[in-house]
């Protein structure tokens, strides 16, 4: 058992309902776990500073159904309650053809919060904004709650309300549907989280929000009906007979020369850039990636002033280096660390705003270029376009992550392009619902084989050998480099 937040569309208020509902929970000193439908890491990183607890993405694409279903069992027994947050409105799924589920059913509404709320049997509160509508809200109650039988709409939330003669013509015009109406949100002019090019501005850009989630808290302690939702949102304890084995394949099984052993009792040490630039990552990665023995040392580009020292492995995240490109620049200290350190063939992850880091510049929406590592013989520059879509992404070459000819899955958010492109491409695109080609992507350097720098950002939920492998070449690399402090030497020394 969950509450499902939906949206009949993009834009209703999804995000402020959750957040208001979290925050007044938390309030009450309850444990609160939430998940996020889709691809999204800067609604979770909200949903993480309310509850203290980090935020699950449920993603058919991405993992795949029994992955949601695991993953939502595990962590959801690990608290009293349990929010889920859709994504776009209630049945917007992938594409517009069919696709074929695990079970061989075919539907039109994959990866929608319909098809999360199918997967979990968990009840949705629809949320509709009445900003611009009266009778009508009653037409679209009654679709939504029709459309598909198998999802169980419990309620509604009607936000962004105007006054007590609105609220009543709202009330009016939804008591022929015998629904239950458990919150009511009047406009709120005096909060406000602010938004930029890729959404939400992140959580740790906000020195105020701390008073914005109390006034949140004090909304939600008033605007819900508390009495109908807490059984609704409250967790069902289940046997751990019933709970689904959640354990990753055992991390510490091989014995193969350069592979992970048993006998491996020291933590491999991976750098992870998480600051304010560089911080879009799955909590599920980094969760495998310690499941399967790494030390993970956050550190930061744009304020530490030397790498994390005797480390194995680096990872760059996505972010916005963008908006503080001249502040990564001048710090050249750390870029000219990180770029020796590649050079020495560490091995190397950069997705999107990571494999903008790497480029030799970035040019900002201002036109302005700033320096950075310049591994990758490109500059990558800000533009309006929007790149945003599921990808199926064919690999084309062996590279130390991945082998020829293997699909993997990922998604596309950006407003850059690289200026030029490589010789040698990692993968060739595709939709993710059809065979319509989105061009090739990434780069395979033949003369820096430790690095994967790629625009698509993937979870590894169902690719478990992504970061086996990662982590084998850390190996591989710390037995033939054995650098002092942070000096390391020129050369790919890991691939002589």
């Amino acid at each position: 058992m969950s509450l499902i937040i939906a949206g009949e569309r993009s834009g209703v208020g999804k995000t402020t309902v959750t957040l208001t509902l979290l925050a007044s929970l938390s309030r009450r000193g309850v444990k609160v776990q939430s998940f996020k439908v889709g691809p999204d890491y800067i609604d979770p990183m909200f949903h993480q500073y309310v509850t203290g607890r980090p935020c699950r993405n449920l993603d058919a694409v991405l993992t795949s159904e029994s992955y949601i279903q695991k993953c939502f069992q595990r962590h959801s027994q690990e608290c009293e309650y349990t929010l889920v947050e859709g994504v776009m409105g209630l049945f917007d799924g992938v594409g517009n053809s069919w696709n074929t589920t695990e079970n061989g059913n075919h539907q039109m509404d994959f990866a929608s919060t319909a098809h999360v709320a199918r997967l979990l049997d968990s009840p949705v509160i629809l949320v509709i904004d009445c900003s611009r509508l009266s009778g009508s809200v009653a037409a679209i109650a009654h679709g939504y709650c029709s459309l598909d039988q198998r999802v169980k709409i419990a309620g509604l939330v009607l936000n962004r309300v105007g006054s007590d003669r609105h609220l009543s013509l709202l009330k009016n015009s939804l008591k022929t549907l015998n629904l239950p109406i458990l919150g009511v949100l009047r406009r709120q002019d005096n909060i406000t989280i602010p938004d930029r090019h890729l959404g939400l501005v992140p959580t740790g850009e906000l020195p105020e929000l701390d008073d914005v989630i109390h006034r949140l808290a004090d909304l939600g302690d008033h605007c819900f009906d508390w009495e109908k939702l807490l059984p609704l949102l409250q967790v069902t304890e289940i046997l751990s007979s019933d709970v689904p084995n959640f354990q990753i394949n055992e991390p510490h099984r091989h014995r193969e020369s350069g592979e992970i052993k048993e006998n491996q009792k020291s933590k491999i040490k991976i750098a992870v850039a998480r600051d304010q630039a560089f911080n879009f990552y799955y909590q599920d990665n980094l969760d495998l990636l310690e499941n399967l023995g790494a030390e993970l040392i956050f550190w930061s580009p744009l304020k530490d002033t030397q790498l994390p020292k005797d480390i194995q492995g680096m990872y760059f995240g996505g972010g916005f280096p963008e908006v503080f490109a001249q502040e990564l620049a001048a710090n050249i200290k750390v870029i000219q660390e990180v770029k020796t350190a590649i050079l020495s063939g560490i091995p190397t992850i950069a997705e999107c705003g990571g494999l903008m880091y790497l480029c030799e510049n970035i040019i900002d929406f201002e036109n302005q270029s700033w320096t950075m590592v310049g591994i990758l013989p490109t500059s990558a520059q800000m533009d309006k376009k929007l790149t945003l879509g599921y990808r199926r992404a064919v690999v084309l070459e062996n590279s130390f992550l991945l082998n020829a000819g293997t699909n993997i899955y990922g998604h596309e958010f950006h407003r850059s392009h690289v200026i030029t492109n490589p010789q040698k491409s990692l993968f060739d695109t595709y939709r993710y619902d059809c065979e319509e080609n989105t061009g090739f992507e990434g780069w395979n350097l033949p003369n820096i084989p430790n690095v994967h720098a790629s625009y698509v950002h993937q979870h590894w939920g169902e690719s478990i050998e992504i970061p086996q492998r990662f982590l084998q070449e850390c190996l591989k690399f710390s037995a033939v480099q054995k650098p002092s402090g942070n000096e390391f030497p020129r050369g790919n020394a890991s691939y002589q």
